[in-house]
């Protein structure tokens, strides 16, 4: 899955999940500073890394996670470990 349909996926789930205004969202989001996640939500979003990737996304991987474009790279990083 290249980055862009994995942006539209994730964008899909916070929209939906989560009621983040699409209009919010943009590849320096910040998690919690824009778009109001908390650290629930942050479990909830890595489970849908796992789904996406189909691999374990652990805490020390998510650890650094601020923005949109952040859980991107760790989508790539994920997929490029298979």
């Amino acid at each position: 899955m290249d980055r862009q349909a994995v942006y539209k996926e994730i964008a899909d789930f916070l929209v939906e999940t989560f009621e983040v205004p699409e209009h919010e969202l943009s590849l320096d989001a910040d998690l919690v500073e824009n778009l109001g996640l908390d650290s629930i939500d942050a479990v909830d979003l890595m489970v849908k890394l796992q789904e996406i990737t189909g691999k374990k996304v652990t805490p020390e991987q998510f650890k650094s996670v601020r923005t949109i474009n952040d859980v991107l790279d760790v989508t790539e990083q994920l997929s490029a470990n298979g």
